[in-house]
């Protein structure tokens, strides 16, 4: 299978070491990786901000450097999100259903595409550390990559659980509470630091409490606001990119 690899521009600034770990993971599972080097931000920060127009021209380039792939992966919920379900014609732009049907149907979080599409079962990988898993909203809420408490369903497989479920020696740690978001939301951040600041804390407490060891998540965006929390507050956790652990990166 072909694949393109849509790397976050968060990921390719600050932690290029996940976007590695994604496509050697994918190679691995016998994918064709490319990482077209045209691509650039979804517009996912303009239509956060409310400039559904201005960020056209981003949505129809990524529209045409993602074209012909087989499947398109995102190691990032909200990304994937994005073009999913904010960039046709709903995001208030001009988007066309020609971007909906030819890339928005194609791109696929990577957990997703990991369980859902190449149905993987069996990993060659070790993580011997109690980690702790975010869920992150974009992900959880919009794509279903597992029941919320809001949402609750039996049927629905908790996705990043399930691929973490296989790797060697790792012990996953339950949380009181799985599925609260960390505060971070792009924008609500910048407009409500004290409320963001305030959440992240609490996701770290229960993390804490917990005993984890590692705190992972599909996305960077939330681990990055968590870090800084953590970092500030010498509190020793360590954080990390799903991908990270299921390429056996963290040994």
């Amino acid at each position: 299978m072909r694949v393109a690899l849509f790397v976050p521009c968060f990921m390719d600034q600050y932690f290029p070491r996940a976007a590695m770990a994604t496509a050697e993971l994918l190679t691995k599972l016998g994918c064709q990786v490319d990482v077209p080097p045209e691509q650039t931000c979804c517009g996912q920060p303009l239509v956060n901000s409310g400039f559904t127009r201005q960020a056209q021209a981003a949505i129809d380039h990524h529209r045409q450097v993602f074209a012909g792939y087989d499947a398109v992966v995102c190691p990032s919920g909200s990304c994937t999100s994005m073009v999913r379900h904010h960039s046709g014609p709903e995001a208030g732009g001009c988007g066309t259903a020609c971007h909906r049907t030819e890339g928005a149907g194609r791109t696929y979080e990577l957990c997703e595409f990991l369980h859902d599409v190449l149905q993987v079962r069996q990993l060659d990988a070790r993580c011997a550390h109690r980690v702790g898993i975010h869920q992150a909203c974009h992900g959880l809420r919009e794509l279903r990559l597992g029941p919320s408490s809001e949402r609750p369903c039996a049927a629905l497989p908790a996705k990043p659980q399930a691929l973490l479920g296989l790797v060697e020696g790792i012990t996953l740690v339950p949380l009181t509470r799985p599925d609260e978001c960390c505060g971070f939301g792009g924008m609500f951040a910048v407009g409500e630091p004290d409320v963001s600041r305030d959440m992240g804390l609490d996701r770290l407490a229960d993390h804490r409490q917990a005993g984890a060891e590692i705190i992972a998540s599909t996305d960077l965006s939330c681990l990055m606001h968590l870090e800084g929390l953590s970092r500030r507050r010498n509190l020793g956790l360590r954080f990390a990119h799903i991908a990270e652990i299921l390429n056996g990166d963290l040994p």
